[in-house]
Order: C-alpha cells, then structure tokens, then sequence
C-alpha cells in the first residue's frame, strides 16, 4: 500500500485556496501511485483557527468542503483530511478536532483528536471535545491506526511525566493496527525536528510498527511550521524525510522495509534552521496579510543588519526599505554601516536626520518641563520621532514595518512603545542577542547560506556584528551601562522564562552575582506591559514571549 504524505501550507480561513491546495496533492498523490493521500491537521481551515471555530458560518464553509473533496476524488484513490467538526452530544466541548476519511464520494470514517494540548501556544481545549477511543479504520485491506498531532505525545518511556491518562498509539496497536498515521501541525521550535524524529522511532520500535508523520509546513502569525513530514518502520529507523520549510510530497509504502533507512546530516539544524524559519515565517505574514514590501529602520547596528537581511532573504531587494534616522548623538558609523549594509543587499536606502523635529520637541517641552533634569524621557522621545517617521512611510507606501528589537531588549523592557516598537511583526523578537550574533556570523560566512551564495561573498558588515552595541540616545551610551554582558543576561533569560526557575536556581546553575539576576528578573517582570502591546513575534525557542507566556500585568509575586 503505496500512501502520499501531502505537505502543504494552508492558508488560515482560506478554504477555497486550501481545497485547491489538497485537490493538488490528491492529483499527485495518485499521479504518483499512491492509494491513499494524507494532509495535515486541520488541513481544509489551517492550523491554528483559534476563535474562527467560534463563527457558525466557518464551520458550515468547512462542511461543505469536505464533501466537495469527497464528491471529487479521483476512483480508486483514499484521503485523509484535517478539519473541525461539530460535537453532536448534548453536553461537553461543541467541537471536535477531526479526519474525515474519504472513499467513493464520501465521508466512510470519523476520527477525533483524543489528546488535546493546552499549554504554551496551545489552548484546545477551549474549543475541542476530547475525541473517544477509536479501533483502527480499514482501507485496501490494512487496518490503519489513525492520530492527529498530540495523540503521539504521551508515552511513558519518552515523557518522565506524561500529561495524558491515555495513550493512543498503544490503543490502536492493541486493537490491531498495522501501521499508525499521524496527521501533524507541529510549530517549529529549535532542536524539535530531531526530538519528533526520536519520539516516533521509539514509538515504533517499542510497537513494532511502521509510524507515517505528515506535517502542515508554512507561516501562520507567531507560528512557523517546518514540515519534515517522515516515515519510520518497525525498528524505529528513518526511512525518509520531507523538505524542510516548504511544500512537498512524500511517497512511502506501508510495509517498506529497514534497507532504505536514513541517516541525516544534523549540522543542517539550527542556524539553518533558524535562518528558514523566520524568512518563511516573514514571507507568509506578509502575503497571507496582503503586504508586497518591507520598510525598516537601519542604525547601523547588529538587529536591524540582520532583520534587513532576513527581509531580502524572503523577499527579494526590490522590497525592502532601509530608513537611517541619525540623532545629534549619532555616530558617523552608524550611518556608514547603515549604507554599506543597504549596498550589499541592494536595497533602497534614505537618510531622514530627527534633529530638527527633536530639536523643536525640545522647545515645545521646555515651559512645562522646567526645573527637571533630562532622563529617559528626552531619549524615548527620539525613538518614538522614529517611530513616526517609519508609520509615516508605511502608511505612504503601503509597505508592513518590521520592528527589529530581539528577545534579550524586550525580556527587560529596553525598547520604547509607539517608538522602536512600532511596526506590524516583530521579526526576531524571539532571537537572543547572542543568537541574533550566531545567526549574523552564519549569514555572513557559511558555505549553506542562502544570502552567501546569492550575494558572492557577506552582507553584513563586520563593523555591524562587532561594534559594542548601544542604542546612541545619549553621549557615550552603550548596553552594558545598565546590563551585564549579553551573554549573561540571555542566561538569565532563558532561565527565567522559557525554564520557569526561581532566582536562586538561576544563580546556582550559572554562578553570576545575585544582585544581578535578582534585579534582571525584575526587569522581566515589570516589562509585561510593554510586551502586551508588542507588535507579533515569530516564534522559535521553546517559550517565547506572547500567546506562549501569559503573566498577569498588575501583580506583585516577586
């Protein structure tokens, strides 16, 4: 039984586009030999719907879809689909997170989601009934043991501490399943392709059966979903693996055997990663937004090198925009980086000074702020001159601001609302600064980078990666003013919020100065408010900052 893992990248709410994308897959599914055709979860609305589920006439659109795919299926071909269905109980959740298995013009079997995540960025059961345990579905004569997603996610030999009472993939192996399906939307985080791969292979060594990931590849807001839909036979060995961020079809046969297994190049993962990550996840915010173009603002420093970098990346430099905004306390560096970094990328590039608005700014304030000395204040007004300006070109062009602070400047709060902040995606706002450097340095001199090859050589200056960062507010200024050293700093960080460890495990397991993490946890705390009103992020480590993190904003737990 020859099955067609069908990649795609739906569009949330695109019901129309995403029926012509699995109609597509069927079409080569079959063209290619395959029986049977697998997508996604939730593949007909994308994945994740959130509130649409809510809306009566979306889930009537996606009804009828199923049954459009169903009235068209190409004679001898099966397949599996994602979509919400309605609960048709009295009591519980009005939902479920289902597949429709298509046959001979219909819908033959209904399979519910069992497990369903409600931590970090998930949160179904807000909308979705759990789904009742299910025998395996027979089709050409193999009993297949179908699960979405999480139902994969709950073993006791993998998790030290599973979250679920059930476990499905035992389940169905016990009623008789010969193979399990697994029909994913997995958001991409760093690390977590190897982590899928090591969980399904220890899935099907411990069962003894071949396991079939189909994952949903593409942007969808804070979320980048990487694809690598794979297979693995009974021994737990990679049989074969899906493009990386973008569409593609897999073909593997039920019962394949160990010969072919594969071994994979690791070193691919994470700076690759992290680079196709946030280029697709730009590139399908701005199209399934409606925006052509990029506008941004260059300081010549490492964030907006690397953001403008990015941009070109997914693209192209016939849309991006640098907008160099040079202050009295401006180097003359940063403006020489700002125009070196626009020439090698061949982007359009514009020099617009603040002095004369900051200047009367000043002089509009000084009645009302007399007697009191200059602070933050004067400095944040800088930054929000900025801000008016790259709104100002936006709404002119029509092109989307992107924001370049990155996760270490919004984990404390080093950032100004309506100023550096404004913009429509914070693109590396989930990028420590000793990442947003790693991933600067790759850019510029690996042999596997993408903008490297294209451009003959790098493209971000030197200057720009190795100059001691500082937003030039003020004379002199540098970060580390009022911050430890970055590298300490984003040890503090992914401590505190992506580990969840108190002050004092922080200080044990990194050895720095107690005062210091003690005053940068406070940092974190205080700065909720500005980040509730962040532009939204892409996110790529384990727990970034918005719908994966919600703390309370007036609270006082220290």
């Amino acid at each position: 039984m020859k099955i067609a893992l069908c990649q795609i990248n739906p569009t949330i709410g695109d019901i129309c586009g995403n029926i012509r994308l699995i109609s597509t897959g069927i079409l080569r599914a079959k063209e290619a030999g395959a029986q049977l055709a697998v997508f996604p979860e939730m593949s007909l609305c994308g994945y994740p719907p959130r509130d649409l589920l809510m809306k009566p006439d979306f889930l009537d659109a996606c009804e009828k879809a199923v049954q459009e795919l169903a009235d068209n299926l190409p004679a001898g071909m099966a397949a599996v689909v994602g979509l919400p269905v309605r609960n048709g109980a009295h009591a519980g959740k009005p939902l479920f997170n289902s597949l429709a298995v298509l046959e001979d013009g219909r819908v033959t079997h209904w399979v519910h989601k069992r497990l369903l995540p409600t931590y970090d960025v998930f949160d179904e059961y807000r909308w979705f009934e759990p789904g009742p345990m299910q025998e395996p579905v027979t089709l050409f004569g193999h009993r297949v043991g179908l699960t979405i997603c999480e139902d994969m996610w709950n073993d006791a030999e993998v998790f030290p501490r599973p979250i679920y009472h059930a476990n499905p993939v035992a389940e169905l192996v016990a009623e008789g399943a010969e193979f399990i399906i697994n029909a994913s939307a997995s958001p991409f985080t760093l690390g977590k392709p190897d982590f899928r791969r090591k969980l399904l292979g220890a899935l099907a060594k411990k069962h003894q059966v071949p396991i079939f990931y189909c994952n949903q590849v593409g942007g969808n807001d804070d979320l980048v979903f990487d694809g690598r839909s794979f297979a693995v036979d009974a021994q737990g060995d990679l049989l074969r693996e899906a493009k990386a961020f973008q569409e593609d079809l897999l073909l593997v046969d039920a019962h394949e055997t160990p010969a072919r297994h594969l071994e994979l190049d690791d070193a691919r993962e994470n700076m690759r990663d992290l680079f196709d990550a946030l280029v697709l996840g730009l590139r399908d915010y701005m199209v399934k937004c409606g925006f052509k173009q990029v506008v941004l603002g260059l300081s010549g420093g490492i964030d907006s090198a690397l953001c403008a970098a990015l941009s070109v990346a997914a693209l192209g430099a016939e849309n991006v925009r640098g907008m160099a905004m040079p202050s009295r306390f401006s180097s003359d560096h940063s403006i020489c980086d700002a125009r070196e970094l626009a020439h090698r990328l061949g982007i359009a590039f514009d020099i617009i000074p603040i002095e004369p608005a900051h200047a009367g700014m000043e002089d509009m304030l000084t009645r009302v702020f007399a007697g009191r000395a200059p602070d933050l204040t004067e400095e944040n007004i800088q930054a929000r001159l900025r801000g008016v300006i790259l709104m100002a070109m936006s709404n002119k062009f029509g092109s989307m601001l992107v924001t370049t602070g990155n996760k270490s400047e919004l984990a404390v709060g080093y950032c100004t609302l309506y100023g550096d902040m404004c913009g429509g995606l914070a693109l590396i706002s989930d990028v420590p600064k000793t990442l947003v450097w790693d991933l600067s340095r790759w850019i510029n001199d690996s042999p596997d980078s993408p903008l490297r090859q294209s451009h003959g050589g790098p493209v971000i200056p030197a200057n720009s990666i190795d100059k001691v960062p500082s937003a030039e507010l003020r004379p002199n200024q540098t970060d580390q003013d009022s911050l430890p050293p970055y590298a300490d700093l984003d040890a503090i960080v992914e401590r505190y919020v992506e580990r969840d460890q108190p002050v004092e495990q922080i200080v044990a397991e990194t050895q720095l100065d107690e005062a210091v993490v003690r005053r940068i946890v406070r940092l974190i705390d205080l700065a909720e408010y500005k980040r509730r009103q962040a532009a939204p992020g892409i996110k790529v480590t384990g727990r970034a900052f918005g719908s994966g993190r919600r703390m309370p904003i007036a609270q006082r737990f220290r």
